[in-house]
């Protein structure tokens, strides 16, 4: 199994460098060799994470980092696999008046990136809470260029010296929680849905007709919506139940969206972010519409700054072009996690989508995706700690045709 075992320096990002120090499985990559917008490479191939592995190593960061890690199941899937859960604290066990972030990856299987980046992001988290601040590039200063996508000592390079005192700060006064896998059946069947089984678009057949529901398509926000607006919403794919996005049939109908609904429903949760995988660009609410959120500039303002560290399109949907609609549209995804973390929780919440093509094996582009997503996850987390405040003040209260 592939462990990180410590984060070095020097990521190649266009003109950025890092380097990893891995185990045996993964040996020192230098910077020359990373190439993260190359399609081609010589050596072998990146190794994801299967389930076991993902399982084991968890347990292993439990025990050894019980006072910032608890490990928790969150449910079964059909075929009997934890969803798990990470909460990352320094009172792991409490439950503190702090802001919660929620990170997520793999709603589908298929796209490994979204789930590489959530245990990539943990396993830099609990590697240097305690260690002490380094000298990652060997100019004789420390923690001078953390990962922000800029070059903050001017030297050429970027992000290659974190830091350390960040991870602590973050860790200290956040409760991070993390689901790597939501759809665990999926990334073990390497299929974009779940593995239950399906009995009719609305399961009135007394046969299985096909296996499998788009989990990112079975949060119940809107959940009509394409009975009204057929065309706009593909509303012959949405229950056509062999379909790549059919939606199951009734909200949270699925065992993994209804273990992501209860957890949610228990918690402070300020901001979220669900990785996905593939295009490097970003969305957030309305994903079903170009209807203004009410908290719309909030919502630009979080993703403006994370596209500056991971150089990612910051998508809107209100906008073609440059140019608002005069009109808005009905069109995109209905039973999202971000509409319904928003509309029912009043989640800041995004879509991330990693990489620039499916589940790519060169290691340069993974690594890359991930170093620069730990940049973000820590932006994110410090946002968290002003974020229901800037909620109240920035505020615009909106008709409840906003909200279609």
């Amino acid at each position: 199994m592939k462990k990180i075992s410590r984060l070095g320096r020097n990521v190649t990002i266009i003109s950025v460098f890092i380097c990893f120090f891995m185990t045996a499985t993964f040996p020192i990559i230098s910077g020359s060799q990373l190439e993260p917008t190359s399609t081609s490479f010589s050596g072998e191939a990146y190794h994801y994470f299967t389930y076991q592995e993902m399982t084991d190593l968890l347990h292993e960061l439990e025990d050894d980092y019980p006072d910032i890690l608890k490990l928790e199941s969150l449910g079964y899937t059909y075929e009997g696999r934890s969803i798990w859960m990470v909460k990352l604290s320094d009172n792991v066990e409490e439950n503190e008046d702090e802001p919660g972030v929620l990170i997520m990856g793999a709603h589908h299987g298929d796209e490994k990136p979204s789930f590489e980046a959530v245990l990539f992001f943990i396993q830099h988290m609990v590697h240097n809470y305690s260690k002490v601040n380094t000298d990652d590039d060997g100019d004789g200063q420390i923690n001078e260029d953390p990962i922000d996508g800029v070059d903050n000592d001017e030297d050429g390079f970027t992000d290659e010296d974190p830091s350390e005192d960040r991870v602590r700060e973050v860790i200290n006064n956040t409760q991070i929680f993390c689901i790597p896998m939501v759809n665990p059946d999926g990334v073990e069947a390497n299929t974009r849905k779940n593995r239950a089984p399906n009995y009719g678009p609305y399961g009135q057949s007394d046969e299985i007709t096909s296996y499998g529901v788009d989990l990112n398509r079975n949060y119940g926000f809107r959940w009509f919506l394409p009975y009204l607006f057929k065309e706009n919403y593909y509303f012959n794919w949405l229950t056509d139940d062999s379909s790549g996005i059919y939606r199951g049939e009734r909200p949270f109908s699925e065992k993994e969206s209804r273990a992501v609904k209860n957890f949610v429903e228990t918690k402070d949760i300020s901001i979220s972010l669900s990785y996905h995988d593939y295009g490097e660009w970003m969305i957030f609410p309305w994903m079903h519409s170009s209807r203004w959120t009410p908290h719309e500039r909030l919502f630009r303002s979080i993703g403006e700054n994370m596209s500056r560290i991971n150089k990612y399109e910051l998508r809107i949907y209100g906008q073609y072009g440059t140019q608002e609609y005069l009109i808005p549209r009905f069109c995109g995804t209905i039973g999202s996690s971000e509409n319904w973390l928003y509309a029912r929780r009043n989640i800041i919440a995004y879509t991330m989508e990693l990489c620039p093509h499916r589940a790519p094996s060169n290691p340069s582009i993974v690594y890359s995706a991930c170093y620069r997503h730990v940049g973000v996850n820590l932006y994110v987390c410090e946002r968290s700690w002003t974020v229901e405040e800037e909620k109240a003040t920035s505020f615009k209260p909106t008709s409840f045709f906003n909200f279609l």
